[in-house]
């Protein structure tokens, strides 16, 4: 448990201050039920170390920390097995609607007919060739 917040509600649920529903936990992640439960089994997965968002694990963090994404997501579809899919995601920053500024992964069952929408849009007619490979090559540099 490293460099835990006072204030992070996540934080706190790794020090044991915030009840959770614990499903899977050792020295580097703890996941629990999302209170929301947008479908049953809607799981998030904290690294026990207080990292905002994506944008600020380092390549180190990502090894530590991610590798568990598919023993959760596996355990869930085992749980349910109904389950024909599995939303994986996560919010970064304000803008992308995350709300406890302490990484997390949702993992997100979904089940055949279960009426759950996660909105995009599809901007296509908007592109060509040449904004495609312009956009391409702005992130490409980056690397």
């Amino acid at each position: 448990m490293e460099n835990l917040v006072e204030d992070c509600l996540f934080c706190k649920i790794i020090r044991g201050e915030v009840p959770s529903y614990t499903v899977f936990e050792n020295d580097d992640v703890k996941a629990f039920l999302d209170i929301s439960q947008v479908n049953p089994g809607h799981t998030l997965m904290i690294p026990k170390k207080h990292i905002v968002n994506m944008f600020d694990y380092t390549d180190e963090d990502a090894k530590r920390y991610l590798q568990y994404i598919p023993e959760i997501a596996n355990a869930i579809k085992k749980a349910f097995p109904n389950v024909t899919g599995m939303n994986i995601t996560t919010n970064n920053g304000k803008s992308a609607n995350q709300v406890v500024m302490h990484s997390h992964i949702h993992f997100i069952p979904r089940f055949e007919g279960d009426g759950v929408q996660l909105v995009t849009r599809n901007n296509a007619d908007q592109y060509d060739d040449t904004k495609y490979k312009e956009v391409a090559e702005k992130i490409k540099k980056e690397f």
